[in-house]
């Protein structure tokens, strides 16, 4: 029986904080969008969701593109 390298790709995302100085909470994020590169953000971490996708690999570790199962399958 042949045996296959198989990645699993893990959904995600990256958190960032910053300060926002505004009127209320509704101002605050639209200011960070708006003026996102004003602001000194810092990383919160990775959370990760329950999205996962799975495909097999070739020798050369290129995704075999029919094995494509789960999320994006």
């Amino acid at each position: 029986m042949p045996a296959f390298t198989v990645l699993c790709r893990v959904d995600a995302y990256v958190d960032y904080r910053t300060v926002v100085f505004a009127d209320d909470a509704c101002e605050a994020a639209y200011l960070a969008r708006e003026n996102a590169d004003d602001y000194k953000w810092e990383e919160d971490g990775a959370i990760e969701f329950d999205a996962r996708g799975y495909v097999a690999l070739d020798d050369d570790g290129d995704e075999i593109e029919k094995s494509r199962c789960g999320y994006f399958g």
